[in-house]
């Protein structure tokens, strides 16, 4: 009885500990799930914020998303990122580790950190990080790519032909990677593989005889000549025009010495029709280069050559602009290199730089009807050319043909953008500034100076007679002794911008200042116009010095100054207010 009584408490006891150990696992449990929920909303709470551009709350909430649920990794990647940012290498580096290695089956994860130790230049690492990615999938050719760089980075040669090995069983075989090969068995002294995987290459592609010709080149690199011409005229028997064989043929006879031969193939490829332009331009810039290296170099032979690559018909106006380019380098006459620009617009009539070179070319002749003509067919070709519109107003404001002047550079205007010439768009404003003052509208003059300003604030030209008119005007004489002051220090010997800025002077009666660069604008220019000396008669009579002002007026009549003021000033011998 006491047995059954001690048995039967034993079981209560022991009723009881279960109870009491399953009560404190379902707390545990339940505590975890609190944890996992609190973990969820705030690891979301922070993605919420992040995006909302909330940076710092984000990374509040990330952190304690972290302390509560240690194991997860992508709370880690998330705050790596952060780190990044933050220029915290080292934590963001242990927090990328971490993300990768609590879900390494994350292919995000692992690439990730496999660019952060390529950021890091620890390539080893990389290299592992990589790995582990590209056994993961293994189809993915990007991958391979970066492996096949970074085993280059530490020169081990055996895993880059690994890597290429891989990227043909994802691509297939290809004349990128069969040349990589090649290069890497060069690198490494293998020979014999070097040769055995471009005539796998040539094999693998007999109809090509552009690999048959590379083969060739290779025997040729090697020291196997007669293996190698006979590879070129094997191609060449098949196709006679083929350029590439042709090319690899010079190669040849230079190698040997057999430069009449080299001249011969040089002549029918730039001669022959299906010989590309490209290929053509390629010669003719390595016959100018090597002639230059000579003590006499041959023009007279390079000209010839050019000569003959355009007695065939040309596809467009590089050739003609090569030649006219070296034509200038040799500094012939320009009427000479007019025709070859000529002759390029002939065959290329919308080509812009032909236009522009050949207006360049002849603008020195003053032949203006002549650029206009060049201009007029551009601007329809490249109406937003900007530079046509200008030459054109150039040459009709040269003609004083001020109306079609204004109205091409009004036109050109319209083409302004952002990114224009602001040396171009400003002398666009100064001139149209210097016409409309010539046609009495000073408001529209000075608001296109001020355009030209805008553009470029050191347009002297412009600054000047901005300036000077201002003062024509006597308005606004503060801004225009600024502006002619800015010129002086730019050209200090320049007389006509020492007059504006005396006159400047004179306009705000501060005549001593002005007699000193009035005085300076007489020193720097021998053949002062009726203009300076009226100006100089005017300063010296306001400065007392009635003698020369006297004589400086009588200078500006003898000039051809014929105003009826400046006479009156000479008779009254004193300064008259016009």
């Amino acid at each position: 009885m006491f047995n059954k009584v001690i048995l039967k408490g034993i079981k209560i006891r022991r009723t009881l500990i279960a109870l009491a150990l399953l009560g404190g696992s379902l707390a545990v449990h339940a505590d975890r799930e609190d944890s996992l929920q609190s973990y969820n909303y705030f690891f979301l709470e922070a993605m919420r914020q992040q995006d909302m551009g909330n940076l710092t709350a984000a990374f509040d909430l990330l952190r304690h998303a972290r302390d509560l649920n240690p194991a997860a990794p992508e709370v880690y990647y998330q705050l790596a990122a952060f780190y990044v940012d933050m220029k915290k290498d080292a934590l963001a580096r242990e927090y990328f580790e971490k993300a990768a290695s609590l879900d390494p089956e994350n292919s995000a994860y692992q690439e990730k950190l496999g660019k952060l130790y390529v950021s890091q230049k620890d390539y080893p690492n990389a290299i592992k990080a990589f790995e582990r990615l590209y056994e993961a999938n293994k189809t993915r050719s990007d991958v391979l790519q970066l492996l096949y760089q970074l085993y280059g980075s530490q020169n081990d040669y055996k895993m880059m032909i690994k890597c290429l090995e891989r990227l043909e069983t994802v691509e297939g075989t290809s004349e990128q990677i069969s040349l990589s090969k090649m290069q890497i068995y060069e690198q490494m002294g293998e020979k014999r593989k070097e040769y055995d995987e471009l005539k796998a290459l040539v094999d693998g592609h007999p109809l090509d005889l552009n690999y048959r010709v590379m083969f060739g080149n290779w025997l040729l690199q090697n020291g196997k000549k007669k293996e190698a011409l006979q590879k070129y005229r094997d191609v060449l028997k098949e196709d006679p025009d083929n350029s590439l064989a042709k090319v690899s043929m010079m190669d040849y006879y230079n190698n040997i010495g057999d430069k009449a031969s080299v001249k011969t193939i040089l002549r029918e490829l730039l001669q022959s029709p299906k010989a590309a332009q490209t290929l053509k331009l390629e010669l003719l810039r390595q016959v100018i280069a090597s002639s230059q290296k000579d003590n006499n170099p041959d023009s007279t032979e390079v000209l010839r050559l050019f000569s003959e690559a355009l007695a065939v018909p040309q596809e467009n106006a590089d050739i003609y602009m090569l030649k006219a380019a070296y034509m200038s380098f040799l500094k012939l006459p320009k009427p000479d290199i007019t025709r070859v620009y000529e002759q390029a617009i002939e065959i290329e009539p919308d080509n812009s730089s032909a236009r522009i070179a050949l207006i360049q070319n002849i603008w020195d002749t003053h032949d203006y009807d002549k650029v206009i003509a060049i201009c007029r067919p551009a601007i329809e070709y490249n109406p937003d050319e900007m530079i046509f519109y200008y030459f054109q107003g150039m040459a009709q404001f040269q003609k004083h043909d001020n109306n079609a002047a204004l109205e091409t550079f009004r036109k050109g205007v319209g083409q302004i953008k952002p990114d224009s010439d602001p040396s171009i768009v400003s002398d666009f404003y100064g001139i149209m500034g210097d016409i409309l003052h010539e046609k009495g509208l000073n408001k529209e003059a000075f608001q296109a100076y001020d355009s030209c300003l805008q553009w470029k604030p050191d347009n002297v030209a412009a600054l000047n007679n901005y300036a000077y008119y201002l003062s024509e005007a006597n308005e606004n004489l503060t801004k225009a002794e600024q502006m002619s002051y800015k010129t002086i220090k730019a050209e200090p010997n320049n007389s006509t911008f020492l007059d504006t800025y005396a006159w400047i002077l004179f306009q705000q009666k501060r005549y001593e200042e002005a007699k000193i660069y009035i005085e300076q604008a007489i020193r720097n220019d021998s053949t002062l116009s009726n203009v300076v000396n009226e100006h100089a008669g005017d300063i010296y009579a306001q400065t007392g010095d009635m003698a020369k002002a006297i004589e400086f007026w009588q200078k500006a009549i003898d000039g051809g100054n014929d105003s009826a003021t400046l006479r009156k000033k000479l008779k009254l011998k004193k300064y008259v207010v016009e």
